[in-house]
Order: C-alpha cells, then structure tokens, then sequence
C-alpha cells in the first residue's frame, strides 16, 4: 500500500568537522569585512569632526592630532585582524592543524612502542629467567634422579666417630656393611681419611679432597680441592659415597640423598672427631635393623637409613 519510506543520506563526523570548519571561516571574514567598514566611516568621521566641526583642534598628542593618532591605532588594530584571518590562516591553517596534530599523535605514539618493546623487552627477560631457572631446576632433578649422594658412617650415642684419625671400635658386621654399600662405587673422603688407610680399598674409586698442592697418591686415586669438584669427579656415578672425616660430613649434610649411619649404642667421651646432628625435620628414617651385642661385637648397634623429605 505505501511506499518505501526514502532513508535520509546521514553526515559523517569528517563531513560534520568540514562544515563547521567552513562555517567559522566565513564568520571570521564577514568579522574583518565589517571591521574594514567600521574604520573606514570612523575615519572619515573622526576627520571631519576635527577639520569641519573643529573638535579636538587644539588637543594633541606629542605634536600630533589626537584623531591621527586615534585612525593610526585603529589602522593597526586592523592589520592585525586581517592579517590574523587570511595571512595566517595560510600558514598556520586546518592543514597546518591537522599536520601538527598528526605529528604530536605520531610522537606520542612513539613514545608509547617504546614502552611497549621496553616492557616486551622486560617480559622477555623475565620469561628467559623463568626458563633458565626451570632448566636449572630440570637439571638438578635430573641429577638427583641419575644419582644420589650418599654418606656412610659409624658414630656412637653422642655421635663420636673416631680418635686420632681411627676408629674407636671394630664392628665385624659393620665393616662387611660399608663394604657391600660401597663396592664398585666412587668414595668422597678427606687426606686424613684417605691416610688412615692402609693402602686404597679394592674395586672403589677414590677421590680425596685436599688443599696441599702436588699431594701424592697411587696410580687410580683422584685428588681434588673442593666438594664440588669431588662431586663432579662422581658425576657418573648412580650412588657416589661420603666417608668422612667429620669436615667432610659437615660440608656434605646439605648435599647428600640419603645417609646410611650405624647408630652404635655407647656414648664414647674420649672421641675428637664427631658426625653432625642429623634434624629430624630434614631427615626422614626409612630403615632400621637391632644388632645386639655379641662375641664379635662388643657394644650394640643398629643400622639405619635417612632419606631427605
């Protein structure tokens, strides 16, 4: 029945600036026109005021008629409208506008990627940090999963190992114990560990740690300054072991898997070397078997495991 209903052509925001723009325009000419009318019909006022009529005749102004004064100051007045409206405008335009505009847009903009690629930047080395540490950590649990450091001892009640670099006692079961744990295993000691042999334990690899220089040792012994490189020297090795002395304990507690100790029942007062306190909250117990005294073995002992939490 009816018509489609014609839709009505609508003005971009682009148009609508454009306009209005060339509304102000021509606002500002018709200011300057009739300002140029105005000072026209003032100025032949103001002469005849004073030439015909004799207004002002004999009023002046540093030697000069105050209406000349009055047409010079409105002249200048004029200049500066027009020269502000159409002179100006040609440099200093929409164009010129929009270009300073533009630039001040372009440099914030710059401003702003340099911020972003300094954060990128900053996230990037976070990121490279996150990955380095997640790599280290791999590594380690890798290490921890390709081998485990374990230290072996003998130490009494009040945790005595030995006086004058020996043992304070002879435990048969003992000694077959270390050396079931130990056979064909890389074993970590001190020099005066070391020296307290009569000669290198068979089918074990030795390394000493020592900080003498040129420290002579049989073909087979690997000699070392630091934990560290002891612990590289065994990196081989699925279960390296710490077997003293009591320095070598001290350094090794924070590193070690697991201890195996035989726990000997006696507190022995006469000891000058001692094992670390083993913390119960580091140190889990895992395995515990009684031995109790016998013809071969003159105090009691038990032998134990811990394992880190």
């Amino acid at each position: 029945m009816f018509g489609k209903k014609k839709s009505i052509p609508q003005i971009d925001k682009a148009q609508l600036e454009l306009i209005k723009y060339a509304e102000k325009r021509i606002r500002q000419k018709k200011r300057v026109y009739i300002h140029f009318v105005i000072f026209l019909i003032g100025s032949v006022i103001l002469i005849l005021a004073n030439t015909v009529l004799g207004i002002g005749k004999d009023f002046k102004i540093a030697g000069l008629d105050w209406f000349v004064i009055a047409i010079v100051l409105w002249l200048a007045l004029f200049i500066y409208h027009f020269i502000s409206v159409f002179i100006t405008h040609s440099f200093m335009g929409k164009d010129w506008e929009d270009q300073q505009r533009e630039a001040l847009v372009a440099k914030q903009q710059e401003r702003i990627d340099a911020l972003k690629q300094k954060f990128l930047n900053e996230e990037t080395e976070i990121a490279k940090s996150q990955a380095y540490n997640e790599t280290v950590d791999s590594m380690v649990s890798n290490q921890k999963k390709k081998s485990e450091l374990t230290i072996i001892v003998a130490a009494g009640e009040n945790n005595a190992i030995g006086k004058d670099n020996d043992l304070i006692w002879h435990l048969s079961d003992d000694l077959k114990r270390f050396k079931s744990l130990t056979n064909g295993h890389h074993i970590i000691m001190g020099r005066k560990t070391f020296e307290s042999f009569p000669k290198p334990l068979p089918n074990r690899t030795h390394i000493v740690i020592t900080r003498q220089d040129n420290y002579q040792v049989p073909n087979g012994v690997i000699v070392v300054n630091t934990m560290e490189d002891a612990l590289d020297a065994a990196r081989n090795d699925k279960q390296p072991f710490i077997i003293g002395g009591g320095e070598i304990y001290k350094q090794s507690m924070m590193l070690a898997d697991k201890i195996e100790i035989t726990r000997v029942h006696h507190s022995f007062e006469n000891a000058d070397t001692f094992f670390p306190e083993i913390d119960r909250t580091i140190w889990k117990e895992t395995y515990s078997e009684f031995h109790e005294k016998d013809e071969k073995h003159e105090y009691s002992f038990t032998f134990m495991t811990f394992e880190r939490h």
